[in-house]
């Protein structure tokens, strides 16, 4: 299982590689709305410069940035032009009839495609016999509209698995640290996970009274070594 981070803060990306991961990097129109950049295609460099000095090479997912699916091709190729040089840049279409047609021109380019906002088992299924290398299945949504997350995941990854697919399970729309340990034992290919959660995903309070226990007792160790050493000196 691999995890990504879903974030469009350069800040927030780089304290996660400065750590050591995540294995990829999701994105998408809101969360670059909300990081307050002026220019996007700018603010897309930024993140690469960012996996680029951290010799990250992991997979970046850029998502088109319109609704409408006759400009999605034209804004992916403007995509694969600017940002083209990150070898492991991946276009994020959103899922749907007309945008199928997107991502199988793409794939048959050999251009990596992130299929998002699949809500069903026919969706994500739709979208990797068309070819996306990645389906992102959208776990809170999914419960929202009253459906087994867990369910729809498990169905996907067995028929991917069955069919010899090549695509792989992202599961996004993470909103409660219990949400990651369930999609990862639904069988989910990779979490991109919003940072705020991943202080979460380390911390437990038994480690720390661990820690601090482990802690007092060497000082107290230390403390008494040197009484003795000066009781001897004396």
């Amino acid at each position: 299982m691999k995890l990504f981070v879903d974030t469009a803060d350069v800040k927030e990306l780089e304290t996660c590689l400065e750590r050591g991961f995540p294995s990829g990097v999701t994105t998408n129109p809101l969360l670059v709305a909300r990081s307050g950049c002026t220019d996007f295609g700018v603010h897309i460099r930024s993140m690469i410069d960012a996996l680029i000095k951290h010799d990250a090479k992991i997979p970046l997912s850029v998502e088109v940035n319109t609704a409408d699916p006759a400009k999605m091709a034209d804004e992916a190729e403007h995509f694969v032009k600017e940002f083209g040089d990150y070898p492991y840049l991946n276009i994020k279409i959103p899922v749907g009839w007309n945008e199928l047609k997107v991502i199988a021109q793409l794939a048959r380019r050999n251009v990596p495609v992130n299929c998002t906002c699949c809500m069903s088992y026919n969706q994500a299924v739709m979208a990797a016999r068309a070819g996306a290398k990645y389906v992102s299945l959208f776990w809170g949504r999914i419960r929202d509209i009253g459906y087994d997350a867990g369910s729809v995941v498990r169905q996907v990854r067995e028929t991917l698995d069955r069919s010899e697919l090549d695509s792989e399970i992202i599961v996004g729309s993470i909103r409660h640290l219990a949400d990651v340990n369930e999609a990862i034992q639904a069988g989910a290919h990779i979490l991109t996970v919003p940072p705020k959660f991943f202080p979460q995903m380390c911390a437990h309070p038994k480690t720390d009274e661990a820690v601090a226990q482990f802690m007092t007792e060497f000082r107290a160790w230390e403390q008494a070594v040197q009484a003795n050493q000066v009781k001897r000196a004396a």
